[in-house]
């Protein structure tokens, strides 16, 4: 297909924009564009290229073939530099991809979570992704019930209460431990959910059985409302375009 496309870029930046504490994530799910999801309308050199040159610059981008109508193909993209992120977006776009579905987010480390060791509050700052072996892919959004009724508004409780509920909620995700990796990312005032779930399994069924498992704890069953869930098969950006568009 010749020389990869250049790539526009927005504008000289002269300082990133940078988290204080951990890293920025952008969940990017696009369509191949019409007419009919012809793959020619995509410049899959310069798509791949638009993956490569974004992890040259310190951000890790995860290529995942979705499953299902919500889209044909997307990417997490996790790094220190909001503008890095924004540019890789514009790269993908320039290349002939149509993002139709996105979720903006932070790394974080729960007010729950304050005393977890400090290995552990870096793997959530700081992960390295994708997981090795855990291909099977979801993401969803959530938020906290903020009903009117007093006892089923999270926001309204004591914190004690509120920690003693998300401690339960954790010990069932702990079981998981070894057939998934979860990725829990904050986005209050960034995006319309309050947190971002990614979740990386070793089979799709494990995916199924955890979130099911999880629903049961009382901070789930009274009071968490989900969004849109993507399924989809993690793999390198060659087979992913491969896989969507059909071998070269």
């Amino acid at each position: 297909m010749g020389a990869p496309r250049a790539f526009p870029r927005l504008c000289p930046v002269s300082e990133p924009l940078s988290p204080s504490v951990g890293w920025g994530v952008l969940h990017l799910f696009c369509h191949v564009p019409p007419p009919g999801g012809r793959a020619g309308a995509v410049d899959r050199d310069a798509v791949t290229h638009a993956v490569k040159a974004a992890e040259q610059d310190d951000v890790q981008v995860v290529s995942v073939a979705v499953l299902g109508h919500k889209a044909d193909l997307g990417f997490v993209a996790l790094g220190p530099d909001l503008w890095r992120l924004r540019s890789f977006q514009s790269d993908i776009q320039a290349a002939g991809l149509v993002v139709t579905t996105s979720y903006v987010s932070l790394t974080e480390i729960s007010e729950y979570a304050a005393g977890i060791p400090d290995e552990m509050k870096q793997a959530r700052l700081y992960p390295r992704l994708p997981p090795e072996g855990k291909t099977a892919f979801c993401f969803y959004p959530m938020s906290k019930r903020r009903s009117d009724a007093a006892d089923s508004n999270w926001f309204t409780l004591p914190y004690e209460k509120r920690k003693e509920m998300m401690y339960a909620h954790g010990a069932i995700g702990r079981t998981f431990a070894g057939r998934i990796l979860q990725l829990i990312t904050g986005s209050t005032g960034i995006d319309d959910w309050e947190w971002g779930v990614t979740l990386f399994g070793v089979h799709p069924d494990d995916l199924k059985e955890c979130v099911y498992q999880m629903r049961f704890d009382e901070g789930s069953a009274r009071f968490a409302e989900f969004g849109p869930f993507v399924t989809g098969i993690v793999a390198p950006v060659e087979a992913v375009l491969d896989g969507v568009l059909g071998s070269a």
